[in-house]
């Protein structure tokens, strides 16, 4: 960012990621992931995305962040329902902020080469 002698946030000038750091230990894994998973998205759009996108990246961070907590109580006790919802309802967020800033869905080619090949493959499912 270039010095043009106007003040900005310790957040908007990249030193800091939250406003408030007061007892905010940054060497958490809460907050370690967070950065890890903000820096991927960020440098996925790259060096011309806009403060938005940014912006939409940052809470995309926290709910995957929040939903990988979740997905690991869930592996250790039985989640409840009102857990799945909330889960349900974290995901969905995050793959619409996700959508609205490029995620897009691939298909993948499943189609066999040959009929050879296909053969194999239908022989090794059937084991």
């Amino acid at each position: 960012m270039k010095d043009d002698g106007v003040r900005r946030s310790a957040v908007t000038s990249g030193r800091k990621l939250f406003l408030k750091t007061d007892g905010l230990d940054m060497r958490t894994s809460y907050a370690l992931r967070f950065r890890d998973v903000l820096r991927l998205h960020t440098n996925e759009l790259g060096p011309a995305a806009s403060e938005a996108e940014l912006a939409i990246a940052r809470r995309a961070a926290t709910l995957i962040v929040q939903l990988e907590q979740m997905e690991a109580k869930f592996a250790v006790a039985e989640a409840s329902p009102t857990a799945l919802e909330t889960y349900q309802r974290l995901a969905n967020s995050m793959r619409r902020l996700l959508e609205s800033i490029g995620l897009k869905r691939r298909p993948r080619d499943v189609t066999p080469q040959s009929a050879q090949e296909y053969y194999a493959q239908k022989a090794r499912s059937q084991l």
